[in-house]
């Protein structure tokens, strides 16, 4: 329990960095020479109409408080939560913008925003292809040996490896999996920087 909260903390602060780096026009963990491969603008739009409701709620909410002359800790309570649920949204979207996918000549890096980060060593790496679904249940999951790292419950790649590799998902939990299936904004970026000869193939 202290272990998912300690993590949990660890996203809020690593959210906020990332908006210091996303008004700065900077990517995390991006060395020289990487190939980038982003996966947020799938869910931008999603994310911007999320952001303007809540900050029509909030307003509205807090205008109505006020002319119901509720008590001011309630309202003050009330106005805060709303004001989290904007700075969540703004830290998960600027965490995905500026940490996105990277394959480097030693490893590839799959990741999902400030809480999830995988890097698997690019000699495991036996086969990588297309592969689209439109199902998948939640952002990190875990079944029968195979991730999925999933954008709006989708992912278009996927990657095999030549042995079993540790996950950790977002909340501690640990798994050993030798398939990933993830999302990118540009898949045939990702078959080109991880298998060239690859980079014409789709399923």
């Amino acid at each position: 329990m202290v272990g998912a909260v300690l993590r949990i903390v660890g996203f809020e602060v690593k959210g906020l960095a990332a908006i210091g780096l996303w008004v700065v026009r900077r990517k995390h963990g991006v060395p020289r020479g990487a190939v980038v491969v982003s996966y947020a603008k799938e869910q931008a739009f999603m994310l911007t109409l999320m952001l303007f409701a809540m900050a029509v709620e909030t307003v509205v909410v807090d205008l109505l408080l006020v002319a119901l002359d509720v008590p001011a800790w309630l309202r003050y309570g009330v106005l805060i939560a709303d004001l989290y649920g904007l700075l969540f949204g703004a830290m998960l979207a600027a965490s995905c913008a500026t940490r996105p996918h990277v394959v480097t000549r030693d490893a590839l890096r799959i990741r999902y925003g400030a809480y999830f980060d995988l890097h698997i060593p690019r000699d495991l790496v036996t086969a990588v292809r297309t592969s689209r679904t439109f199902n998948e249940d939640g952002m990190v999951s875990v079944k029968d040996g195979r991730l999925s790292v999933a954008v709006s419950s989708r992912t278009n790649l996927t990657v095999e490896l030549a042995e079993p590799v540790t996950v950790v998902r977002p909340l501690g939990g640990r798994a050993e999996v030798r398939s990933i299936r993830f999302f990118a904004d540009a898949p045939e970026a990702m078959l080109a920087a991880l298998r060239p000869e690859q980079a014409a193939q789709s399923t």
